[in-house]
């Protein structure tokens, strides 16, 4: 099937007004779409989604095929590996044809151990299971559903969950008493994503203000109204927002009071939870620290991981102290030192062990340190691949001597181990399972290196079938984030490998901005560096294009959110290297946005891109590189950006704008928009949903630069 060439694309109506900083002019003709409740807003985004159907007709078996693959290597009634907690058995399962998960749980035997979880039945619910949490009954008559926190009150068995129906992750909480079945009276609305219960009789949360800044923490007590609700703790600087949460030792609940770059931790005692919060370290600008409570010798340590003494984080300690009697943070006794070339990401503490996180060579690892005896030396689990993706956690028990080792690859499907952490014993519990047969020496992996224009080495990840024929260039698909210090590891993705079956590489560009290289990696690809997330990005195609790889005819680019600005950027900065773009939720109209304080999380945002609001030098750098304010006439790759109605963190009007400038502007290039009506930033909920709406953006782009229809 072919598309219609004179099908009419719909050409927004232009409105213009100026926006006038610092003595700059900008004429913007689209920002009239920023009213939600127009009806001229609502037809325009209704129209494109008619126009993306109608041109993307032709997809729709290519659509369907992906569809029923991934369906196919889905494992759709499964369970997780139970883990055991207060005398039960904890676990959650799917079942086939139903799109959300249920959270269950299971009496255990008397003298059940964590070394060896139960097995469960393949197929049914296990004699005396308890379903705790239900999500496809809770989701009935709702287009879209997500459940927010969970927190179980270990003392009275009570559950709290929160539920979103609209996508603007505000939840309602309501409360389950787990020895009976029913619903508690209390509830609680317009909550963040933060629970924590203290004691028998109180839970913590958080809310946010009008720009969805997570400002002000709450105590409320079972069985009071929230009108009654004690606000313990309010974060006024625009800046920073706040989360709460307990140690693992059940011993301190804390207050993180956090910016992009400078921290502040309050504490009070969970045996007074109506007790006075008492802050640690005062903030300093731009030390970034994180605290959690150790118990070693029978004695009380604070485990701390900063930056005040090298830019990659040191982790030291010190004996539970407050304000004034705390050291300094260079008097810490240091258990992991500053490096140039390891980025210390943090611990997880237990009553006998302390699992570290860090990165070195782009590449996570865990060390693990037995601390049973005392202080002792970090032992770094190891693994036999090049590029691979390691998480350690433990029950949730501070008491926990056996923890859970996650492990998976670009080729190797997740794997979880018990890990006796005494004998180093690993122990092989659930790898997941891809019906139909899964071959991994069918598929390759492996690093590049490319130097970008100023001499930085920019880490790359290829991954491709391993019989592709490497003599000529192949079909690639470049993926690529670069923001926020966030790192784009390896992992196993069956929808990858309805990509790969047809000839396409996947490759990731691991550009500055992420966190992949270091603290470094980041400051560089941020403020007034940022355009170096652009030029690595570019520089990492123009090296697959020189090398063979690929070529820009069969060349397509991918990035959401942040990485939708990498997107635009580069749409703008190298459209002839690209066959095609896709865009989700991409943050394309940046300077707009950081300019209104009003916003949802834009203040907030100044440490990450700068403040053009009262610095002009940081105005100009914005506007030489924000996608849509630098849309030119010129020919563009075909461009496919999706956004939802009701996400908070980047507004629908940004690809809205963005969409409708390249078509008026353009002199080549398709573009479309598909919104998602009734959705937040992550898009539509439902796993079924997910997959039919992935299908969909991954035929698009197979299309685009392979031709295939099927």
């Amino acid at each position: 099937m072919t598309v219609d060439p004179s099908l009419a694309a719909p050409r927004a109506a232009q409105h213009p007004v100026t926006r006038s900083f610092h003595g700059r002019d900008f004429v913007d003709d689209y920002e009239w779409m920023r009213d939600k409740e127009s009806p001229e807003t609502i037809a325009y985004l209704e129209a494109e989604n008619a126009y993306t159907e109608a041109r993307t007709e032709h997809l729709q078996q290519l659509s369907e095929n992906i569809f029923a693959e991934v369906k196919s290597r889905v494992k759709e009634t499964d369970m997780s590996v139970p883990v055991l907690r207060d005398g039960y058995w904890y676990y959650g399962r799917t079942e086939e044809g139903k799109s959300y998960g249920l959270s269950c749980r299971l009496k255990a035997a008397e003298g059940a151990e964590a070394w060896s979880p139960i097995e469960l039945p393949e197929e049914g619910a296990p004699e005396g299971e308890e379903v705790l949490l239900d999500s496809n009954v809770l989701a009935e008559g709702h287009e879209f559903f997500q459940v927010g926190a969970v927190a179980r009150n270990r003392e009275t068995d009570v559950l709290a969950f929160g539920v979103d129906t609209v996508g603007d992750e505000r939840f309602e909480v309501s409360f389950k008493d787990l020895k009976t079945g029913e619903l508690l009276a209390d509830r609680l609305d317009g909550v963040y994503y933060y629970l924590t219960w203290a004691g028998p009789n109180y839970i913590f949360y958080t809310t946010v203000d009008e720009a969805w800044r997570s400002d002000k923490v709450w105590r409320h007590k079972m069985g009071t109204p929230q009108s009654e609700d004690v606000l313990v703790f309010h974060e006024e600087d625009a800046r920073f927002g706040v989360g709460v949460g307990t140690t693992k030792s059940r011993e301190f609940l804390f207050v993180q009071v956090q910016s992009k770059t400078t921290t502040e931790a309050w504490v009070v005692g969970l045996d007074n939870p109506e007790g006075e919060l008492r802050r640690l370290w005062e903030r300093r600008q731009d030390v970034d620290y994180d605290v959690d409570h150790a118990v070693v010798g029978g004695k009380d340590y604070w485990l701390v991981t900063h930056n005040a003494t090298g830019a990659n984080y040191e982790l030291g300690y010190c004996p539970v102290a407050y304000g004034a009697d705390l050291p300094e943070f260079d008097q810490l006794t240091v258990l992991m030192p500053h490096e140039e070339t390891v980025r210390i990401e943090g611990p997880a503490v237990y009553r006998d062990q302390i699992v570290v996180g860090y990165r070195r060579g782009g590449i996570g690892r865990a060390a693990i340190m037995d601390v049973r005896e005392g202080w002792g030396e970090f032992k770094e689990l190891e693994f036999d691949e090049e590029l691979y993706e390691v998480s350690v956690g433990g029950a949730p028990d501070w008491e926990a001597d056996v923890l859970r080792v996650g492990y998976t690859s670009y080729t190797q499907p997740s794997q979880l181990f018990n890990y006796r952490v005494t004998s180093g014993e690993y122990k092989l519990l659930k790898e997941q399972e891809v019906p139909g047969g899964y071959d991994a020496s069918q598929y390759v992996a492996h690093r590049e290196w490319v130097t970008a224009p100023d001499g930085a080495q920019i880490p790359v990840s290829i991954v491709r079938r391993a019989d592709l024929d490497m003599s000529k260039p192949n079909p690639t698909l470049l993926y690529g984030y670069g923001s926020y210090e966030v790192s784009m590891d390896p992992y196993f993705s069956v929808f990858r490998l309805s990509l790969m079956d047809r000839g396409v590489i996947f490759a990731v560009a691991h550009v500055r901005g992420g966190g992949e290289m270091g603290r470094a990696w980041y400051d560089n690809g941020k403020l007034l560096h940022k355009k170096n997330t652009f030029t690595d990005f570019i520089a990492v195609a123009d090296d697959l294009i020189a090398r063979g790889v690929t070529a820009p005819e069969v060349l397509a680019a991918e990035g959401g959110s942040a990485g939708g600005l990498l997107m635009g950027a580069v749409a703008n900065m190298a459209p002839e290297r690209f066959r095609a773009i896709q865009a989700s939720v991409p943050f394309v109209d940046p300077l707009t946005s950081i300019l209104m304080p009003e916003l949802p999380l834009t203040v907030v945002e100044w440490e990450e891109w700068g403040d053009p609001f009262h610095d002009p030098t940081v105005y100009d750098y914005m506007a030489s590189y924000a996608p849509y304010e630098n849309v030119t006439a010129q020919n563009y790759p075909d461009i496919l950006a999706l956004t939802s109605l009701n996400d908070t963190r980047v507004l629908y009007v940004e690809p809205a704008k963005w969409i409708a400038k390249l078509r008026a502007t353009a002199t080549g290039g398709e573009f479309l928009l598909k919104t998602e009506m009734v959705a937040g930033h992550g898009g539509v909920s439902g796993r079924y949903a997910q997959w039919r709406q992935a299908a969909f953006e991954y035929a698009w782009t197979i299309n685009k630069i392979t031709g295939l229809t099927a």
